[in-house]
């Protein structure tokens, strides 16, 4: 039985997997086929999509090994670290980028991984006041090191 739960779980982790492949794909030919002038929010709005799809199945895999019978208590006790994690980076990760917006920028994404944040904001160009105040922003908001902080504009 033990064997047999995992097998289902795991097939349904492929599925999952596939149908995420298949999504992107045909996101990413829709986007191309979409003006350039649109680029921009649509860049936004699809990093948005994809990293609220990827962390949803992220939660479901988590929430799988969590409920599963047969997984072991090391196995859950990982699996709910992880997920508490993950819905902190999430939470951490929406509160810069509206102290960001507060600060006059149109749009904007933030990624953290380990030590490292990466910043796209929603312009031309930016000046040395905009860079300071949005590493500011970070390093307050995540503790993180300067050196740790890459800004890109994206128009």
């Amino acid at each position: 039985m033990k064997k047999k739960t995992k097998i289902i779980v795991l097939s349904l982790m492929v599925v999952l997997l596939g149908v995420t492949g298949y999504l992107n794909i045909v996101l990413n030919n829709q986007a191309k086929q979409t003006p350039t002038t649109t680029t921009t929010t649509s860049y936004f709005t699809s990093y948005r999509n994809d990293r609220t799809s990827t962390r949803d199945q992220e939660i479901l895999y988590y929430d799988a090994i969590i409920d599963g019978q047969d997984s072991t208590a090391e196995a859950v006790a990982a699996a709910q670290d992880a997920k508490m994690s993950l819905i902190s980076t999430m939470e951490k990760e929406l509160a810069v980028e509206g102290l960001i917006k507060f600060q006059g920028f149109s749009d904007c994404v933030i990624s953290i991984n380990d030590s490292k944040v990466s910043v796209v904001v929603k312009c031309a160009s930016l000046t040395e006041n905009e860079v300071a105040q949005i590493s500011t922003i970070v390093k307050e908001q995540l503790g993180t090191e300067l050196k740790n902080i890459v800004i890109i504009p994206a128009e």
